[in-house]
């Protein structure tokens, strides 16, 4: 027997012809290699009134109730709509678009796929992939080597950090831009995934410490996990100055910041490749901030980092 598929004119023909010489439902679905309940459905839907099946007039019915199958487009809603293009200009993912309506919309149905359909298809006015999704069609990721001998690896780390089970264990990392043309240094928390970022000259590591160290004032850090680049070379004056353990990732495994790294992603949409920081003011930086720590996050259950930590009670 065949995986299911729509009949085709040649099974309706043989179908017709099978029943003009007498035989039964089942013994004509042995014969096409049709499962008997489709044989009967497709007899019972398209006879006509005088109880006779043609293939034609089958094939034509068909064809008619296929047309009539299209699934309505929810986004002509004016509610809703709205509500989609409000979003996706606050650079919010199609997830979490859906995913918010439903907390006050439970009984309607919605799909993240309708949403990237919709931009697909231009049908959301001047909002498009390139300019309000995070990928924009392009993904890329370089390694860099092992430039620093770390003291502590991230094989070495707590069963607390691996767990997520408290605040204060950050993963960082820098974003560059054009060659020469400054970078970003990163950091998330690995609890509430907040993002903290700061603009540097260079990646020379004098300037990415005081960078860190910025980030890092006022707040109670309990490790920190970078990446193996040269420009973190002054670590042990970090570890110093922060009173806390840095951790270092295996060369050539970016995903084991994933947190990190991911949060990267959604930075890079407000400055991507090639973006010359010596023309990005700590202004600019900070409204790319504030966007992304307000937007829900899937592992947050859809809250975002801001409501997380407002609602949450977590240590």
């Amino acid at each position: 027997m065949q995986s299911y598929e729509h009949l085709t004119l040649s099974e309706r023909e043989s179908l017709s012809e099978l029943c003009r010489q007498g035989k039964g439902v089942s013994e004509i679905a042995r014969l096409i290699g049709r499962d008997k309940s489709t044989v009967s459905r497709e007899v019972r839907r398209n006879k006509s009134k005088s109880g006779t099946y043609h293939p034609w007039r089958a094939t034509v019915l068909y064809i008619c109730r296929r047309k009539k199958c299209i699934r309505r487009y929810r986004l002509t809603e004016p509610e809703l709509r709205q509500y989609v293009i409000e979003r996706l200009n606050d650079f919010w993912s199609p997830e979490a678009i859906v995913a918010r309506w439903k907390e006050k919309h439970s009984g309607e149905r919605l799909s993240h796929s309708t949403i990237y359909a919709s931009i697909g298809k231009k049908r959301l006015g001047v909002i498009a992939a390139k300019t309000h999704l995070r990928r924009r069609g392009k993904r890329k990721v370089v390694y860099r080597g092992q430039t620093i001998k770390p003291e502590r690896t991230i094989n070495e780390r707590p069963e607390a950090i691996e767990q997520r089970l408290r605040i204060g264990d950050v993963e960082g990392d820098t974003i560059s831009g054009a060659i020469g043309k400054g970078c970003v240094v990163t950091m998330v928390d690995r609890k509430h995934r907040m993002l903290y970022a700061e603009l540097s000259r260079s990646r020379d590591s004098e300037l990415i410490k005081q960078a860190v160290m910025k980030i890092l004032a006022g707040k109670k850090i309990l490790s920190l996990t970078l990446d193996n680049g040269s420009e973190f070379a002054k670590f042990k004056e970090i570890e110093s100055e922060s009173k806390t353990k840095i951790y270092f990732t295996n060369p050539h495994s970016p995903w084991e910041r994933g947190t990190n790294e991911n949060t990267n992603g959604l930075l890079r949409f407000f400055f991507p490749k090639g973006t010359n920081f010596h023309n990005v003011t700590d202004e600019q930086l900070q409204q790319a901030v504030t966007l992304i720590n307000n937007r829900p996050r899937k592992c947050l259950g859809w809250l975002s980092p801001v409501e997380f930590i407002s609602s949450k009670c977590c240590t």
